[in-house]
């Protein structure tokens, strides 16, 4: 892993209501004292609870991040989130192109591109999201729909310091699948070489894997070369799996 430092990321989705929220950051921030030397931790509320959770996450090694923005400082853009809306929320990081946001909103590669361009001018760490369906997936197309989309989020771009790319295979979200550890490895190489061919710190990028992370599959991800962590969905909603999946991969680090 190059001494990158494990990141487990969590993203709540359209879950959780006030107290929910409060509860749940509160149990992981009282988990992870012990963790927090060999792992980072990041946790992506809805956005009506940002700084409710920030309250609850303050000098805690717990980190916030938003599940998305847009990409103008401010105006007539009815229902979205601008960059300083989400700092002042208490964010430090963003997710962007979530599988889900391109699949019933509607966001391109393009539209990616926008935001995030706008996240680093903002200084917010993007976490990049790119993934295949499981069409593409059995035609065997996935390193040529990877390569592009990544080819056109990071159009025009030239340094990739402190930016997080997160694997979501389409296939593997919310059904209960997983990428085999090999299948994992074998995109997070491809984003390596890609981000070889880009910038000379393309060993110090992290990557990420989500899509049915759970306490039980962490441990056999986090051991491959290119994995530095999860972007967890489902199993981030109970503190007990979250936390379960860190210490899954926490031995591995270290090992």
């Amino acid at each position: 892993m190059a001494n990158r430092k494990t990141l487990i990321a969590g993203n709540w989705k359209m879950n959780t209501t006030a107290d929910e929220a409060i509860k749940l950051a509160g149990d992981i921030a009282k988990e992870i004292p012990g963790l927090s030397h060999q792992t980072d931790f990041l946790i992506c509320p809805p956005f009506v609870w940002l700084n409710t959770v920030a309250g609850i996450v303050k000098n805690t090694d717990v980190k916030l991040g938003a599940q998305n923005m847009y990409w103008e400082d401010k105006g007539a853009y009815t229902g979205e989130i601008s960059p300083a809306m989400i700092k002042s929320a208490g964010c430090e990081y963003v997710i962007l192109g979530h599988s889900e946001r391109r699949q019933y909103f509607g966001e391109t590669d393009q539209t990616i591109n926008k935001k995030l361009n706008k996240a680093i001018e903002s200084s917010l760490i993007p976490v990049v999201c790119l993934g295949e369906s499981l069409d593409i997936r059995e035609s065997g197309k996935t390193n040529d729909v990877i390569t592009e989309q990544f080819k056109e989020c990071f159009r025009g771009f030239t340094q990739y310091d402190g930016i997080i790319l997160a694997y979501e295979p389409v296939w593997a979200i919310g059904t209960g699948k997983t990428a085999t550890p090999e299948q994992a490895q074998e995109v997070h190489k491809l984003l390596r070489d890609l981000l070889k061919s880009q910038t000379d710190g393309y060993n110090k990028v992290r990557l990420l894997y989500g899509g049915s992370v759970k306490p039980g599959n962490a441990g056999e991800l986090i051991i491959k070369e290119d994995i530095d962590g999860f972007l967890v969905g489902g199993a981030s909603l109970k503190a007990a799996d979250f936390i379960g999946i860190a210490k899954a991969a926490a031995p591995q680090v270290t090992a």
